[in-house]
């Protein structure tokens, strides 16, 4: 404007249109000072009017080359005045002078305050309207954080007015995302219910649009059957009944999945519980592949071996085992859980009998325990877990009973691998279907064994390790549940049995062991995609029949004083930066009330609001009482 030759170089007089008064005040104040007060009152003002006079980020020494001297005038100087629309006394060399320091300092400083004060506001209720504050504003930064706090914390904000605001195009772009954080595919499914019935009559028109933006395809058929029997929306669109049907049917005849599993971009855990070292021992550890190291959490309720462990609906289960410690040795029937939020461990009710090494899966929102043994009993009982209910039930036993049995799901069906009968290890494998509650062979092992490690990862299932009855085996075979054969893969380098073996990244970690002599803390590393197994971090120490399961979802709670009152502004109205109203000129509702925060600068004591919104006859007299501040 002062520097291209428009005609405002010559005036003496020029209105800035689209600027809150109060918001120039405190850029000047900040200009002459060094410091601005960001609250949640003037933030919504601060931004706009920051990020209207960004002219280029890149050029800070334009400031040099129109004020050579290094210093800015002082406001007594400059006999600056700021009224409604910002006059000035001066000519417009000074006044570009005045223009390239906004320029430079605000970008710097105030800019970044703001953004900094809104990231620390974010919050269940007002994520969605921040992160359309900063996309108006071209913060992009911020917008990427706002987005990220969205995704991570999507079971809360579900739940607040901003997301049953959202448009039919602004909802499928959020639901569709691979990083959604949900324990399960039906919190997605409710939240589109949910904003449907908010304006039924105009929404439900593009419901089988939207609904096509679910994955579907992870819902139980049980659950589904329960919505399209009586979830009213559902009865007045029969595309939408129609859809889920398909869904139901293809669940059923356990068709592959035409879409993925939701990744949630948050620190990606393996959970190892138990194990035997000369003793059972009661650890819980914690892998984060993003650290690359090993933390300890809070101890098993009691020292236990031979357990099976799943992630099941954000928490952590630890099945059945073997306390084989001095003194005490018994199987348990034992489950409890552990909350990763809470970093607290609650017993659940018990199996029916005592399972130790029994091979634990998780299908359709249930826990299956699987085999194992209590004493000298060898188990082909099986048995299932509704942690809705908290109950119990047994389904169809297998054939055979198997001790040290490894078992894994695909496709809606459960495998049961190998194991020990109380004679020998066994080759076989049952698969269970659970629409008609039976148990049916499929292709056998090339190589018998008990005590491996077995895991699902797309079509196949990985059997590494265990025992043949003679030796330990450092063997791996694969089975590929579309064609119904066994294919052997590289081996790895140390061979064992009582291993983990867990699946993360599309890759296979087995951790720990017995090797005949010892008890195991090396972690082997498989990369499917090139048939090589690596070294992983190795276990804090070495142990065998332990357990392991992977997290994906964020479990942190949200700090105490991260719970925001609906303090900030909901109805931007006439205060709005920029002069706008609606949807896009602020961050919505719900930011904390916890004060005042420093903006790139020292900060003073908790204002009234009257201070939070300077104006400019108040301000003029504390500007030319300051020295100027330097860059």
């Amino acid at each position: 404007m002062f520097t291209s030759g428009l005609k405002e170089c010559e005036m003496s007089r020029v209105r800035l249109q689209g600027v809150c008064p109060s918001a120039m005040a405190w850029l000047v104040y900040f200009m002459y000072t060094g410091k601005v007060r960001v609250t949640e009152l003037t933030v919504c003002q601060l931004l706009p009017a920051a990020t209207m006079f960004q002219v280029r980020k890149n050029r800070p020494r334009a400031a040099v080359r129109v004020n050579r001297a290094g210093r800015y005038p002082s406001a007594r100087a400059a006999k600056l005045q700021i009224i409604v629309y910002y006059k000035t006394t001066v000519g417009p060399k000074r006044y570009r002078c005045v223009y390239v320091m906004i320029r430079v300092v605000i970008i710097s400083n105030v800019i970044e305050a703001c953004c900094a004060f809104l990231e620390r506001q974010l919050d269940p209720s007002n994520a969605i309207g921040i992160a359309n504050f900063a996309e108006q504003h071209g913060c992009t930064e911020l917008k990427q954080k706002a987005n990220q706090f969205i995704e991570r914390h999507f079971t809360q904000v579900c739940r607040e007015e901003e997301f049953l605001q959202l448009t039919p195009s602004e909802l499928i772009a959020l639901i569709r995302k691979d990083e959604l954080n949900v324990r399960e595919e039906t919190e997605v499914y409710n939240a589109v219910i949910s904003w449907v019935k908010h304006d039924e009559e105009r929404r439900r028109p593009r419901m089988e649009h939207i609904l096509q933006a679910v994955r579907c395809q992870y819902l139980s058929p049980s659950f589904l059957k329960e919505q399209m029997r009586n979830c009213t929306v559902l009865r007045k669109v029969p595309a939408c009944r129609e859809y889920l049907a398909r869904i139901f049917q293809d669940l059923t005849l356990h068709k592959k999945p035409v879409v993925k599993e939701r990744r949630p971009n948050t620190p990606r855990i393996i959970y190892v519980a138990g194990g035997y070292m000369r003793h059972s021992i009661d650890t819980l550890e914690a892998f984060n592949l993003d650290d690359n190291c090993w933390s300890t959490l809070p101890r098993l309720t009691v020292p236990r071996s031979g357990l099976g462990a799943a992630f099941l609906k954000g928490v952590f289960y630890a099945v059945g085992g073997r306390n084989n410690s001095p003194g005490s040795s018994y199987d348990s029937d034992w489950v409890d859980v552990y909350n990763p939020a809470s970093e607290q461990w609650r017993p659940c009710s018990p199996m029916s009998t005592p399972r130790n090494r029994v091979g634990v899966a998780v299908m359709d929102g249930l826990l299956y325990a699987v085999g194992g043994s209590a004493g000298s009993e060898y188990h082909k009982s099986v048995e299932c877990y509704d942690p809705e209910t908290d109950i119990w039930s047994s389904i169809s036993p297998m054939g055979v009973a198997r001790l040290g049995v490894g078992v894994a799901v695909v496709n809606r069906l459960l495998y049961a691998v190998g194991g020990f009968d109380g004679a020998r290890r066994l080759r076989s494998v049952e698969c269970y279907h659970p629409e008609n509650n039976r148990w049916t062979e499929v292709a056998s092992m090339n190589t018998p064994r008990s005590g491996a490690g077995v895991v699902a990862l797309n079509q196949f299932i990985y059997v590494v390790g265990g025992y043949d009855g003679a030796q330990q085996l450092a063997s791996v075979e694969r089975y590929d549940t579309e064609r119904d054969v066994w294919e052997q893969v590289a081996s790895v380098r140390v061979a064992r049995s009582a291993l983990s073996l867990t699946v993360l990244d599309n890759k296979l970690y087995a951790m720990g062991g017995y090797d005949g002599t010892s008890f195991l803390d090396i972690v082997e590393v498989y990369d499917p995609a090139t048939d090589e197994w690596r070294d992983g971090t190795p276990l804090t120490s070495g142990r065998s029949g332990h357990a392991s399961a992977v997290c994906y979802q964020h479990v942190t709670p949200l700090a105490a004083d991260h719970v925001a009152e609906p303090a900030f502004i909901k109805k931007i109205g006439k205060r709005a930066g920029g002069g706008g109203s609606g949807r896009g000129s602020g961050p919505g509702g719900g930011a904390s009330n916890r004060g005042s925060e420093p903006g790139g600068a020292a900060d003073a004591p908790g204002p009234s609001r009257s201070d939070d919104i300077p104006m400019a006859n108040n301000i003029i007299g504390t500007l030319s009482s300051h020295r100027p501040a330097a860059l």
